[in-house]
């Protein structure tokens, strides 16, 4: 089996939801499989530490998941226009994975959830492929053959699956949101095999 890492941030329930639907996408590729995880949440105050086993959800991420895994799907809010600052500062400490260039040549994409429609999901999600990038990752997309792309009136972007959620986060993922959910980790895992081989 091939392992696609589907790595998140979600102080909320909107992106957690919508990797369970990338990793749902991932596993209706035979042979493939998805391992969630999450990263710790970043305090204000420096002596704050969060305990290492989150209390309930993904586990948080290891540089041995990277390691292990076939491809990547990245997700985080939307905050102001910029991936979580927890997910950064994750990325921020993955120097040492950079230079043995664990990453290269692996697939990727990325997701994301905004509270209105203008909130910058389309910068949030290309702010998460720069370090991708940076990493010698291959980016994918969403491409316009998914029909949903063009007829959504919420979340979802060429750039990645994108959900909506409400300024009071009180807006479940339309049908067409959850498509192109699954749709984003069914190409991963497709890419992923055909990489393999």
């Amino acid at each position: 089996m091939k392992e696609i890492l589907v790595l998140f941030y979600s102080r909320d329930r909107s992106v957690r939801e919508m990797a369970h639907l990338v990793a749902r996408g991932v596993e209706s590729v035979p042979g493939m499989t998805a391992r969630l995880r999450t990263v710790p949440k970043v305090s204000m105050v420096c002596e704050s530490v969060e305990p290492d086993i989150p209390e309930a959800g993904a586990p948080y991420v290891e540089p041995a998941d990277l390691d292990a895994c076939s491809g990547l799907a990245l997700g985080s809010p939307a905050y102001f226009g910029n991936m979580a600052a927890s997910m950064k500062h994750f990325w921020d400490g993955t120097t040492s994975l950079w230079i043995r260039g664990a990453l290269v040549g692996k697939p990727a994409a990325v997701f994301t959830s905004s509270g209105t429609q203008h909130g910058g999901q389309e910068t949030t999600l290309i702010s998460m492929m720069v370090p991708l990038l940076h990493h010698g990752m291959m980016v994918l997309g969403l491409p316009y053959s998914e029909p949903e792309l063009a007829m959504t009136e919420g979340g979802g972007t060429p750039y990645g699956a994108s959900h909506v959620s409400g300024v009071q986060n009180d807006r479940a993922i339309s049908p067409d949101e959850k498509k192109l959910c699954i749709a984003l980790g069914r190409r991963l895992a497709l890419t992923a095999l055909k990489l393999a081989h």
